[in-house]
């Protein structure tokens, strides 16, 4: 690819972005959005990291997959409890990270 296609492709996603996206908050940006709203807002990102994530941890073939074997499970539950127990991104990162690397190495 060429970096011209390159500057065009990047202009395009730029363009379909913001054009999703701009007419919704300008429309919004003047009201006052329900309380309840705002707070079924805070569980979108998070929903979205699960459907992303979830199906690549446990099917990343398209298959169920539990098995002790599955270093990505194994990383999943790991980092899931240091997130709880900590409250800390990173080392809720590094630890998950961590398990993963060396569950592959170890099973």
């Amino acid at each position: 690819m060429t970096p011209q296609n390159e500057f065009y492709l990047i202009l395009g996603m730029m363009l379909v972005t913001f054009g999703t996206r701009y007419p919704i908050m300008a429309l919004l940006s003047k009201r006052q959005l329900p309380d309840e709203f705002k707070l079924a807002l805070e569980y979108v990102p998070p929903s979205v990291l699960v459907a992303i994530i979830v199906p690549e941890v446990l099917a990343p073939n398209g298959d169920l997959y539990l098995s002790i074997s599955n270093s990505a499970l194994a990383a999943s539950l790991a980092a899931i409890l240091i997130s709880w127990r900590t409250k800390n991104l990173l080392a809720t990162i590094i630890g998950g990270m961590s398990v993963y690397w060396l569950w592959g190495i170890i099973v």
